[in-house]
C-alpha cells in the first residue's frame, strides 16, 4: 500500500563541492604569516597592562633594620615586652574589678550631699584664691584684697540667703549674728584691709596681702558654716 521513500546519498564534507561563498583554502605558511602581521599590528592591542601584578616595592631601610632587629635573639628586648604585656594585663583587669565593683556596690564617688557640697565649694574657693595671687604676682595687692571681699559677700549670700541688704556695710556685715563667729570674725579681718586701702588711700603692701588670703581660707573653709 505504501511506497518505499528514495534512498538519498550526502556526501561528506570532504567530499562536498566548494561553494561560492567559502573563502579560499590556504596553507600553513601563509597562516603563519597572517598570524606574524596580526601580531606586529600596533593598532591592535592584545595584552592589558591594567590587570598585571604591581611591581615589588623595596621596603625603606629603616624597616628593614626593625625586621632585622627583631627577627635576632634579643633576651632584654624580649624581657620587657613580657613586662609591659603583663602591666597591661595588671591595667585590664583592674578596670574590669573596677566596673563590678561599681555596678555592686554604686559609684565610687561620696553618696553624702553635705559633703559634696563641701568639695565643690572648696574647689570654687581655690580657683578663687588662684585668681587673688595672680593679681598679687603682680603686684596688685590691693585689687587682689577687693576680689576676695566681694567673694565673701557672695558666700554670706549663698549660705545665709536674703540676710544681707544693700544698706549693709561691710562693717555691718562683719556683725551679723546670723553669720557663725570664725567667719564672721575672718570676714571682720579681709574687711578691714579693704576699707583700710580705700579710706586711708594706703595700698596694700604684701604683708597685708598675705593676711587677708589667710583670713579668707578661714572664711571660706570654715566648719563653722556647717553648724
Amino acid at each position: 500500500m505504501f511506497e518505499k521513500p528514495p534512498v538519498v546519498t550526502v556526501p561528506r564534507p570532504s567530499e562536498a563541492e566548494p561553494t561560492a561563498d567559502a573563502p579560499p583554502a590556504i596553507g600553513d605558511a601563509e597562516f603563519a604569516e597572517a598570524h606574524r602581521r596580526l601580531l606586529a599590528d600596533e593598532a591592535i592591542q592584545f595584552d592589558l597592562p591594567m590587570f598585571r601584578p604591581p611591581e615589588p616595592v623595596e621596603p625603606p631601610g629603616w624597616l628593614q633594620w626593625l625586621a632585622n632587629f627583631l627577627s635576632t635573639d634579643h633576651p632584654v628586648l624580649r624581657g620587657l615586652l613580657w613586662i609591659l604585656l603583663g602591666a597591661a594585663a595588671l591595667l585590664i583587669l583592674w578596670l574590669v574589678a573596677r566596673w563590678l565593683w561599681a555596678l555592686r556596690y554604686g559609684s565610687s564617688t561620696s553618696s553624702d550631699p553635705a559633703l559634696d557640697e563641701r568639695l565643690i565649694e572648696e574647689k570654687t574657693a581655690r580657683a578663687l584664691l588662684s585668681e587673688a595671687d595672680a593679681l598679687a604676682a603682680r603686684g596688685l595687692f590691693s585689687e587682689a584684697a577687693h576680689l576676695l571681699l566681694f567673694r565673701s559677700l557672695e558666700d554670706v549670700e549663698a549660705r545665709r540667703p536674703g540676710l544681707l541688704r544693700p544698706a549693709l556695710t561691710s562693717r555691718d556685715i562683719a556683725g551679723l549674728p546670723a553669720i557663725p563667729e570664725r567667719p564672721r570674725g575672718a570676714f571682720a579681718r579681709i574687711a578691714m584691709l579693704v576699707e583700710r586701702g580705700l579710706f586711708a588711700r594706703r595700698p596694700l603692701a604684701e604683708g597685708d596681702w598675705r593676711d587677708c588670703r589667710a583670713a579668707y581660707e578661714e572664711f571660706a573653709f570654715a566648719e563653722g558654716w556647717r553648724g
